[in-house]
């Protein structure tokens, strides 16, 4: 009896042995773990799969939805930019014909009117783009022929350039007749002004040098014209 004692204390031991390290393992895993089982049971995804690039994107969105600030694509108003500089660049690059509309509007600043004049493309400017046409018409606006500068010519903008069609507003401030005139110098050149003593009618190109001394000084002194009889006089007298 004695041995089969010993026997059977010698299975127990062991096992209870077993049994208490095993719980002592789950009590010390719930210990130095204690949110395992719930970022198991909460932060685990339930559905793992790959959304297609079509439901990425929201049927019905304008353009300017669909992008947004820190987007890897170009937003909306980077693309409008994009757009404006390569209409740009398509514009420069087209160039007059002898097809080209003509447009003028001569404008009254005074009397705000505006009359519109559709003209042939002039030979010279045939086969320029826009920059070498508002060049040309920046030249134009600063060195204006002697016969707009009798009309009263003061200013002109480039309305619109295309192949199709060229637009161009010459602003003026008409002289209106006047009852006398004076001879007056500037830069050793003879001017014809008006009455008002200020609006040059006429850039005669005569140079005061020319004439004869007592002349020279009535036009220094601003000689008076009476009437448009004396002007013309004066000018088939001294003109080359």
């Amino acid at each position: 009896m004695k041995f089969v004692k010993g026997i059977g204390l010698f299975f127990v031991y062991p096992m209870v042995l077993l049994g208490v390290g095993f719980y002592a393992g789950v009590c010390a895993s719930h210990f130095f773990y204690p949110g395992e089982q719930t970022r198991r049971l909460y932060y685990e995804p339930e559905n793992t799969e790959i959304p297609s690039s079509e439901d990425k994107e929201e049927p019905g969105l304008q353009p300017e939805q669909r992008f947004r600030e820190g987007d890897d694509c170009m937003d909306y108003e980077s693309a409008r930019k994009t757009d404006s500089i390569l209409l740009e660049a398509a514009s420069a690059s087209e160039t007059l014909s002898v097809e080209t509309e003509y447009v003028l509007e001569e404008r009254d600043i005074d009397g705000k009117t505006t009359v519109e004049t559709k003209w042939k493309l002039p030979d010279k400017y045939v086969g320029m783009n826009r920059d070498q046409f508002l060049e040309a018409m920046e030249l134009y606006e600063a060195f204006p022929p002697l016969s707009e500068m009798e009309r009263g010519f003061v200013s002109l903008e480039v309305l619109s350039f295309s192949r199709e069609r060229v637009v161009v507003q010459m602003n003026y401030r008409y002289i209106q007749p006047s009852m006398g005139f004076y001879l007056a110098v500037y830069n050793n050149e003879v001017l014809v002004y008006l009455e008002d003593r200020e609006t040059v009618y006429i850039e005669t190109e005569i140079m005061l040098e020319q004439l004869p001394e007592p002349l020279q000084q009535e036009i220094i002194d601003m000689k008076w014209l009476e009437n448009e009889e004396e002007l013309y006089d004066f000018l088939e007298t001294y003109s080359s």
